[in-house]
């Protein structure tokens, strides 16, 4: 059944990770023995599609299987359930996500993920999912596995050793012969000319897609987080990178310090059902529309279901294209009504400015997407470069636009009459900020440029000072000036020189005449 937009809370399994981690030093960890063992062959593990909403994947702990949700965006593993054989270590962790909360004990088992077994690998076992949304049990997912990395990772901090690193860590440090990357492409619900099936992969490309060998390498270096527990897949765009449904480009200032050129920093999360982009980026989408509006209540744009949106995001030189069933959901209606995937970014809103957007499934689906985590993994000897992603467009706009018109338009190709033109750029509807949104852009602000408002604030006082202190000397130097006049008798110039003084011989009975003595 499709979801409608009274369950619009779904897309909020957009699992930002807003829970700060604890610091721990990249370096320094005791490293534990791991017994790691391969099977036969890496043939990659099949993503599950739970509507365009969430993704999933099946790990097995302690030799019981679990669909868990696949989520670049944070780095913890957990799950619901029994876990035959966990070893509990007496230490509980509580992960924080936009929605919904995994608290529990931490415990070991050993993992298995696509033709890896792991012994003594920790993880949340948690007993209360009902702070997240009702979608995660009523699709048969029973957890999480964070695919980001170790710095981000709160059981990592709790638990001290190299059991608390990532899954996907302990298999890199232990696999030395291979580079120290996943690859994953998802399939596209209800998409009549789609043949991907969803897969994962570790340090293996999917049969089909090797071209992304030869694909850009964006590194996520490039971008400077405030310290390394807030470090994401963050990459950086090109510059005026996006191009909107009028052929143009849409010029977009970053609010990341020291990111110049037009470029935006961009998190490719697949913890996001949508992807939230600046509020003037959703307006230049959808706020030309016929028809649409903009749902204050949840914060989206809501668009004409047939309206054909043809959008695309350009990384290293690379552009690509999104699919219009993409750009505009038909998984959240209401009526006639679709909701625009890129919504403008306030619940996630970066506070500190540590990037611009965040791209989530309705860009991923339009790629088949490499994450190289390099020497972001502790004790991996082959593969030292620094971490990249590389992103190979799948999206064929002709195929599209037939795909469009068959799902949307019923086969009848009605996208170039006058009803779905875009409106004048002068009549541009543009979304309402919010109270709260204002001031988390006043605090954004201030936190983004506090060295300059500090700095600026120092020099006025000094100046202040300054100013101060010269006006009281400069007054008191007139102040004294004025008392010496006022205090010396020096005779009036126009008066006469006074006469000689005559001294007198002491005892001769004659007094001094005083000279100054008034004159008759």
């Amino acid at each position: 059944m499709r979801p409608q937009l009274g369950l619009l809370p779904l897309f909020c399994l957009i699992l930002v990770h807003l829970t700060a981690a604890l610091k721990i030093p990249f370096r320094g960890f005791r490293r534990d023995t791991v017994h790691l063992s391969k099977r036969n062959s890496l043939t990659g593990v099949p993503i599950e599609n739970g509507g365009n909403v969430l993704y999933a994947a099946n790990i097995t702990l302690g030799g019981t299987g679990f669909l868990v949700v696949l989520d670049t965006g944070s780095s913890d593993l957990w799950v619901a359930g029994n876990v035959p054989g966990a070893q509990n270590t007496g230490k509980s962790a509580n992960v924080a996500y936009a929605v919904g909360k995994a608290q529990g004990n931490i415990n070991l088992a050993t993992l298995t993920f696509d033709n890896y077994t792991v012994d003594q690998q920790a993880f949340i076992l948690v007993e209360d999912t009902s702070t997240f949304s009702p979608a995660l049990a009523q699709n048969g997912f029973q957890g999480l596995m964070g695919l980001g990395f170790d710095s981000g990772s709160i059981v990592r901090g709790t638990v001290g050793s190299s059991a608390g690193d990532t899954p996907l860590s302990r298999i890199f440090q232990l696999n030395k012969t291979t580079q120290n990357f996943i690859s994953f492409q998802l399939e596209r619900a209800n998409d009549p000319s789609d043949p991907i099936t969803g897969q994962i992969t570790v340090s293996e490309f999917i049969s089909g897609n090797e071209s992304v060998a030869s694909q850009p390498k964006l590194s996520v270096k490039d971008v400077a987080f405030l310290d390394s527990s807030s470090q994401h897949w963050a990459v950086l765009s090109d510059n005026n990178a996006v191009i909107g449904p009028d052929g143009n480009l849409i010029s977009i200032e970053s609010i990341v310090p020291h990111v110049k050129d037009g470029k935006l920093v961009a998190v490719l999360d697949s913890g996001f059902t949508w992807s939230q982009v600046p509020r003037k980026m959703s307006d230049a989408i959808y706020g030309r529309v016929q028809g649409a509006s903009y749902d204050v209540n949840n914060g989206v744009w809501m668009v004409p279901c047939d309206q054909m949106l043809n959008i695309s995001f350009t990384f290293g030189g690379v552009t690509i294209p999104i699919h219009p069933l993409d750009a505009v959901s038909g998984d959240f209606r209401s009526g006639n009504l679709c909701a625009g995937a890129f919504q403008p970014i306030s619940t996630a809103f970066s506070v500190f400015g540590n990037y611009d957007m965040i791209l989530g499934m309705s860009f991923l689906r339009n790629v088949y997407s490499v994450f190289d985590y390099g020497n972001f993994v502790e004790d991996s000897s082959n593969d030292r470069g620094d971490p990249y992603v590389q992103l190979l467009p799948l999206t064929n706009p002709t195929t599209a636009h037939a795909d469009f018109v068959q799902v949307r338009l019923n086969g009848q190709d009605t996208t170039s009459s006058s009803s779905k033109a875009l409106l004048p750029a002068s009549q541009e509807s543009h979304s309402p900020i919010s109270a709260a949104e204002k001031k988390q852009h006043v605090i954004g602000a201030v936190a983004r440029n506090w060295p300059y408002i500090l700095f600026g604030s120092i020099l006025f006082v000094l100046l202040v000072t300054g100013c101060c202190i010269y006006a009281c000397c400069h007054r008191k130097r007139r102040s004294s000036g004025a008392n010496r006049t006022g205090k010396i008798p020096y005779q009036a110039i126009q008066e006469p020189a006074p006469p000689p003084m005559h001294l007198q011989p002491m005892n001769s009975g004659t007094s001094y005449a005083d000279p100054y003595r008034p004159r008759a």
